[in-house]
């Protein structure tokens, strides 16, 4: 198959790269470096059935020549923390519809990239794909993330209603490993993991009370092929996670990976930042998967425990960050 993934450059996307590639898959990558970066791709450059091409899919004239079996959109904003929720609404709505319409004109399988995050403050754990979104305040910024990528998910499936639109949707837990970014874009464990490795304190947003579930790449690269390559998978959404047995708080993260890293947690350096520091933002107390779909569909099993991941991220990391 053709396949062309936005984002390409990216965590995810680099990811996903080699492993279509080595499923003897063409990839075409696209991405305009805002987040992605040269060295996810390095290896990959000058590949047979690899392609890059450096673009801004916000123009929807970038990728107008591309022809492809599926668009894998995984090219997004997320949560404005720091930044204004305009860009995250503005870009992540652009790029959504100059996707669909090339879908519909070239009649190619869309995949997109959802995440976790529209299940918000929904108390009752664990998600399934059928359970409730439910988001908090207009006033509140952290959820123009949420509500771009529910946008985005609404969007598409009308557009399968209205015009035959082929689609399948991936709802991302906590996708953590090598090539992800090394900021707080990338997750709290990537930043958690240069701070140990530094000896530098390790700011945690809030009380750290609030609790996630991280899957490791691969886990997540090899779950998201199925929605790709598989006709079962069309008109459905996927939650791709790991075990939800391994949540685990973010302080708890926090004192993990600075004892893979250091053999101990005796001097780990903790901050708190309370949430006023950076605007008027909530948090989910806890994100659980329910993966039950998806092991029904496709026999998926994760590989991968938290610390057997972070393992070899910390390998990872240490080399990049020399």
């Amino acid at each position: 198959m053709k396949i062309l993934i936005t984002g390409g450059a990216g965590f995810i996307g680099s990811n996903l790269s080699k492993f279509l590639l080595r499923e003897n898959h063409e990839v075409i990558a696209v991405d305009n470096f805002s987040y992605g970066s040269k060295e996810n791709i390095q290896s990959l450059s000058g590949l047979p059935n690899y392609e890059f091409r450096q673009a801004d899919i916000a123009n929807k004239w970038s990728i107008k020549d591309i022809k492809a079996d599926v668009i894998v959109h995984l090219a997004s904003q997320k949560i404005p923390r720091y930044t204004n929720a305009y860009r995250t609404l503005e870009e992540n709505n652009m790029m959504l519809k100059n996707i669909v319409s090339k879908c519909l004109q070239d009649k190619t399988k869309l995949v997109f990239a959802s995440t976790s995050d529209v299940y918000g403050k929904n108390a009752s754990v664990p998600f399934t794909e059928e359970s409730e979104l439910v988001l908090g305040s207009t006033q509140v910024k952290r959820w123009a993330y949420a509500v771009s990528k529910i946008y985005s998910e609404h969007f598409i499936i009308a557009n399968h209603d209205e015009f035959g639109l082929e689609y399948s949707i991936a709802r991302f837990f906590g996708a953590f490993g090598p090539n992800h970014n090394l900021t707080w874009w990338g997750g709290p464990q990537s930043s958690f993991i240069t701070k140990a490795i530094k000896k530098e304190e390790i700011e945690i947003h809030g009380n750290g009370l609030q609790t996630r579930t991280f899957t490791f790449i691969e886990d997540t690269v090899n779950a998201l092929s199925n929605l790709i390559l598989e006709e079962k998978a069309n008109g459905e959404i996927f939650n791709i996670a790991s075990r939800p047995e391994d949540e685990i708080s973010i302080v708890e993260l926090a004192k993990l990976i600075w004892k893979l890293v250091n053999g101990n947690d005796d001097d780990i350096k903790l901050k708190f930042i309370d949430y006023k520091t950076f605007g008027n933002y909530e948090d989910v107390m806890r994100r659980v998967p329910n993966i039950d779909k998806i092991k029904a569909f496709f026999n998926y099993q994760p590989k991968y425990d938290l610390e057997t991941g972070l393992k070899k991220t910390i390998e990872w990391q240490r080399n990049i960050i020399k």
